[in-house]
């Protein structure tokens, strides 16, 4: 049975001032269905740019990406989206609410966008609002809510759709190290009560280490962290 996700010698490169820069130099590492994956690594190593990869949201210059044996860089564009659209939720370090929305608004975009059905999606993102702690804030709008609370809209918006995948891109470094550990606590809880896998870039050793799996990012490699 093929892995649920697959990262085969990818290799990344930028050009800056007429310069290249190699940011993933042959990248590989498996992941199975449920695992909780912590992400460190130096700043400008790359995390962010492998996430992106891994998140199909930028196509590597060579190595290949396979979700349960599909290579999803061989489909067109427009499967690609779909893909990622239907498989994967994301989580960034600014939470990118749109502040003219409510909070239960913003968790239930995607699947407004995705033309779904309304009513059973404002539902949704009700219970999603409370999975994360904050249906009293239901109506609230991005700027009447803290970084934390803006944070856990932010996670329940990307378990809309309900991933299998599900990605975090420093969620916590804007967060005081208290707040931090609370979103780290509820991606341990999404990841065991919904059997998401997740893969967490994060600059904190000790959040980091409180996850199950620890990898590297060190000289465009990804290794085991000790």
């Amino acid at each position: 049975m093929a892995a649920f996700l697959e990262v085969e010698n990818v290799h990344k490169a930028y050009f800056l001032n007429g310069k290249r820069i190699d940011v993933l130099r042959g990248v590989s590492v498996t992941i199975e269905k449920g695992e909780l994956v912590s992400l460190i690594g130096a700043s400008g190593s790359g995390k962010s740019t492998f996430l992106h990869v891994v998140g199909t949201l930028d196509a590597p210059a060579a190595g290949s990406l396979r979700f349960q044996g599909t290579s999803v860089f061989d489909l067109s564009d427009a499967e690609v989206a779909a893909f990622r659209n239907r498989t994967i939720g994301f989580v960034f370090q600014s939470h990118y609410l749109l502040p003219e929305f409510t909070a239960l608004e913003n968790v239930a975009m995607p699947a407004l966008i995705s033309r779904l059905d309304k009513k059973s999606s404002l539902n949704r993102a009700r219970e999603l609002l409370e999975r994360v702690g904050l249906s009293h804030r239901a109506e609230h709008r991005p700027g009447e809510l803290s970084g934390g609370e803006s944070q856990r809209v932010a996670l329940a918006r990307a378990l809309m759709l309900k991933p299998d995948l599900l990605l975090a891109d420093e969620p916590t470094g804007n967060l005081d190290p208290a707040t931090g550990e609370g979103i780290h606590a509820l991606l341990r809880e999404v990841n065991k009560d919904l059997g998401i896998t997740a893969v967490v870039v994060t600059h904190n050793v000790e959040l980091a280490r409180s996850l199950p799996r620890q990898l590297r990012l060190t000289d465009g490699q990804v290794v085991s962290a000790a």
